[in-house]
């Protein structure tokens, strides 16, 4: 990054901290076994993750993450399992409640306490369980009420084994270890106090424009890829996304769609009705933009974003 870039990083680290994180409190993760723990990594091999297919995509992007957070902290990638394998190894079991076989059926033989997520907001448990399945001694289950719920519990499990939200951003080194152990408990932020927490892109150039364009080739969704898991391991769910030069909707497609799959809610801000961008005005409108005297443009204007957000 460019010295404008790392000043902003610097800043936008400090405030961004200060509003999302919301630590679990008990550490739950070591580096050495003690009674009750469960082995996450040793002897250069990782925790399986066994995800149910049908489950929404974020929730297999963020636990794809969790296999390269793995790979970062331990040099080992942990198998993606579809299916219960059965051989007494200790496996690490992600779903959201009403999404995953797997986490219904923990839930329906009292496993789990599925009241603590039942109808709850962005609320997750981590916890270890014993017998979960046949063939499955011990394991350790991500469980969310909702599918931010389910993703911020897996990026909370790659804070604790030692990979930064900031890894990106701000360069944080990531803890390296051979050895992962979780500790026997349950764990819950439980419920946000603020239903929406996010940031506002404000993307002033040659600062954050030109190191995008250099870096992404634009506000694109390679760009917003990288924000988005950046606000998620934060556990925020809200952008107002950059505006100035820029087009949210209309310079890269896949951008409303990434936000939809990543479950990020998208805002626009100051002057941007009806999911358009000011920029969108001198591309596609005409005439005066003065509602009293240009209405009809206008009116046409607006139904088109509404109508491209429909999905």
């Amino acid at each position: 990054m460019n010295i404008d870039m790392k000043l902003c990083s610097c800043i936008v680290c400090s405030l961004l901290t200060l509003v999302f994180s919301f630590p679990v409190g008990a550490q739950m993760v070591i580096n050495q076994s003690s009674p009750g723990t469960v082995r996450l990594a040793g002897d250069s091999r990782v925790i399986p993750l066994l995800v149910d297919e049908t489950d929404e995509v974020g929730i297999k992007l963020a636990a794809a993450a969790l296999r390269e957070d793995f790979n970062r902290v331990t040099g080992v990638r942990p198998e993606l399992l579809s299916a219960v394998p059965g051989n007494d190894s200790p496996i690490l079991i992600i779903g959201t409640l009403g999404k995953s076989r797997w986490i219904d059926q923990l839930v329906k033989e009292k496993k789990i306490e599925g009241k603590e997520l039942t109808g709850k907001w962005e609320k997750y448990l981590i916890q270890q369980v014993e017998d979960s399945f046949p063939g499955v001694q011990e394991a350790v289950v991500i469980a969310g009420s909702d599918k931010r719920g389910t993703i911020y519990d897996i990026y909370e499990l790659s804070d604790a084994i030692g990979v930064s939200p900031w890894y990106y951003w701000a360069d944080v080194p990531v803890r390296k270890s051979g050895s992962l152990f979780f500790k026997r408990g349950v764990y819950t932020d439980g419920e946000p106090a603020v239903k929406y927490r996010g940031i506002f892109l404000n993307d002033k150039w040659p600062s954050l424009g030109g190191w995008a364009t250099s870096t992404f080739g634009g506000f694109n969704s390679q760009f917003y890829e990288k924000v988005f898991e950046l606000i998620l391991r934060l556990k925020g769910n809200y952008l107002w996304p950059a505006m100035w030069n820029s087009a949210f909707y209309d310079d890269d497609p896949r951008n409303g769609v990434l936000a939809d799959e990543m479950e990020i809610v998208i805002g626009t801000s100051h002057h941007e009705p009806m999911g358009r961008a000011h920029k969108e005005w001198s591309r596609y409108g005409s005439g005066a933009w003065d509602y009293a005297v240009n209405r009809a443009v206008l009116d046409e204007f607006w139904r088109g974003g509404t109508e491209r957000l429909k999905d």
